[in-house]
Parts: structure tokens; sequence; C-alpha cells
């Protein structure tokens, strides 16, 4: 749309996602708007004011639909939030003043967050980003907030220390161990296998969440199930055969990588849930594909694959086969609080990737954004 804005844009599109979700518009709307600051102003005729790696196309916000048994669908936006001129530092500012902006009456607590920021906080920031923030709504409650850090915002060689630590300051001094048995290849931490993002709930009830999330280069389905077994009560075959159909049979992914994460609560010094991220989009030709393999998911796990269709419908009115990347990855959780399947969709503000035409493995690379990631 000429003279459109990037808030414009996000905006038409998170409308409609809160009637897929049955949820208000006003306060999404509003947290959308302080999240971008002045970057949601600029013209989408002008290039991304900064290669966010949210999303492909570098738009700094990418939207996901949670199916949760029992509850309408939650909608959360993962969102980094821009310095003016955005940089590595600003940026870093930012995240911080926009957390800081929020009123008491939010319900956010930063107490845990304030215990381990010292770790990720730096001068030098190194990686992609250093701090991302998830907004979470659910249908007839206030938001939730969550932020993603990077372990990796000191190098890649420090990120084990750094999660080691930083889960010790949280009280779950013992949580690294049961999960590096497990999660890491003999030889591959730093190198295939890598911490890429620690994420924690800003709130303080029994169920506020520490997320791991390690990311699995060239890994097969055995990999993520071993991963898996570190969970009590999680059916890791079950885990392998998500990984298989999101990827169209293949039990190899040589292309954009899978991602594992471990839940962690105050309640527990073993991880509580396991989810794994399927990055769909580098192993399909188009979005039509795409979602002809995450709705027969959704129903596997007794969810109506109408909402697929009503969520793609919000944020887009293009063919699906015109563009590949849209539904940009599916996820499968396990374990407490709220199992479920979760579906990510980018906003293409800037650019729709073509179909691939055939050529079904992407570059090996970073994920655009949740498969880094986290679910809901």
């Amino acid at each position: 749309m000429t003279g459109s804005s990037l808030f414009d844009h996000l905006a038409r599109q998170l409308t409609g996602l809160c009637e897929v979700a049955q949820t208000r518009s006003d306060e999404p709307l509003h947290l959308l708007g302080d999240l971008l600051g002045p970057t949601g102003a600029r013209p989408l005729s002008a290039p991304p004011a900064w290669p966010s790696n949210v999303a492909d196309d570098h738009t700094p916000v990418e939207f996901s639909i949670a199916c949760n048994a029992g509850e309408p669908p939650t909608l959360r936006i993962l969102g980094e939030a821009l310095g003016s001129p955005p940089d590595a530092m600003s940026n870093q500012t930012a995240a911080y003043r926009f957390l800081s902006a929020r009123p008491s009456r939010s319900g956010i607590s930063l107490s845990r967050l304030t215990a381990v920021e010292g770790l990720f906080a730096t001068d030098r920031p190194l990686g992609d980003y250093t701090l991302w923030h998830s907004l979470v709504f659910r249908s007839g409650r206030q938001p939730e907030f969550k932020v993603y850090l990077n372990p990796e915002v000191r190098g890649i060689q420090r990120a084990p220390d750094l999660v080691a630590e930083a889960l010790r300051r949280l009280g779950l001094g013992g949580a690294y161990r049961s999960i590096f048995d497990h999660a890491v290849r003999p030889g591959e931490l730093g190198r295939r296998d890598r911490l890429t993002f620690f994420a924690v709930d800003l709130h303080d009830g029994p169920h506020a969440r520490v997320k791991v999330y390690l990311t699995h280069h060239d890994a097969s389905t055995t990999d993520v199930a071993r991963a898996a077994g570190a969970v009590d009560g999680i059916d890791a075959e079950d885990v392998a055969s998500f990984c298989t159909a999101a990827g169209g049979g293949r039990r190899h992914f040589g292309g954009l990588p899978l991602v594992g994460s471990y839940t962690f609560t105050s309640e527990t010094k073993k991880p509580v849930g396991y989810s794994v991220y399927v990055p769909i989009r580098g192993y399909v030709n188009d979005d039509q594909e795409a979602r002809e393999r995450v709705a027969p998911l959704l129903a596997r796990y007794g969810f109506d694959s109408a909402l697929l269709d009503r969520a793609i419908a919000a944020v887009t009115d293009r063919p699906l086969r015109d563009g590949v990347g849209l539904i940009a990855h599916v996820s499968l959780r396990l374990g407490p609080p709220r199992p479920g399947v979760t579906v990510y969709l980018s906003a293409e503000a800037y650019q729709v990737s073509p179909p691939r035409g055939g050529r079904l493995d992407a570059t090996p690379g970073r994920m655009n954004a949740a498969a880094d990631r986290a679910a809901v």
C-alpha cells in the first residue's frame, strides 16, 4: 500500500490475528507501537532500518499462534526493539527501555531478569542480537512478557559457562548437566550444537519458566529424540515423528537447523518440558506445501486446521504458491504447562521470498526467527 508504514502493515495483521485468538486488539496494538518505537513510522518503501534476524526479510517482528488443549489459541509477538539509529548498543538500550516503561499494573516482574542481566549485557555485544521480547496474549487475560537473551553475546566459546552461571543464579544450578548430557553431540558444543537462546518469563507466578535453547545444525531426528530424553515422561519417538512429518518424510536436516528447548520452573531442578522447532520453510517449495504439512500435524494433536487458515488469512491475501517463508516454522511443545503445537508466521513486510521450484534444501545457517527462538 502506497505510503504505508511498518506499523501500519503490522497493525493490520495483528488486528486480524487478535480476532483469531479471541482477544481484544487495543493492548496488543499499543504494545506493538511501543516496541517498534520510531522505527514503526518508517515507510515500507524504505529498506529495513536494521538487519534484524527476527525474520528473513529483516522485519523486526514475527507472529505465532499456539494451539493449546482446552483453551483458545494464544497469540504471540516476537520482536526486536531498535535504537535510533539502530546498532548493537542502541538496540540493547532500547530493549531495556521498553521494559522499564511498563507500568507496575502490567503484572511484569524484572526480578529474575535483574539476577542475570549482568551476564548478558555488555558494551561490546557479539552475535545477532542482545535481547528480544515476546509479548503473549491469552484470551481474557492481561499480556505476559518474556525475554530472550543471547548466550553468545560474549562469544561462542563463553556461552556454556554463561548459561551455567545464569541457571545457578536462578536457583537451577544442577540443571545444566541434565541437558548437556543429552542435547549435545560429543565434541560439538559451540560447533554444530549451539546455545542460542536463554529465555526468562517476566512474572513471579508458580509456573514462571526459564528456557534454554540449542540449535542443532546438520542433525537427524535421532539427535533430537535423544535430546528430548532428558525430560521425564516425554515420548522421544513422538518428537522424531513430528520432525519427519514436518520435514516431508526426511530424517536428516542438513539445511536450516532443528532447534530444541528445555523448560525449567522453580519447582524442579530438572527440565519439565521439551519443545522442538522445525524450520519448515527450508524444506518446502512454497507456502502451499507448508500449509499442507502443518494442517495434518494440527489434526494429529487434536486441533482444528481451520485455525491455521484463519491465521494465514489474517496476515496475507497472496496465493500461498507465490512465495515461501510465510509459514516459517512449526513446533511441538511437550510437558507442562501447556503442551501443544505452535505455528510461526512471517510478516513479510519487506519481501516475499520466491518459491523454490523444486530445490528443497535451504542454505545452512541461522534460522530467521523462532527456530532459534521460542515457543509460547
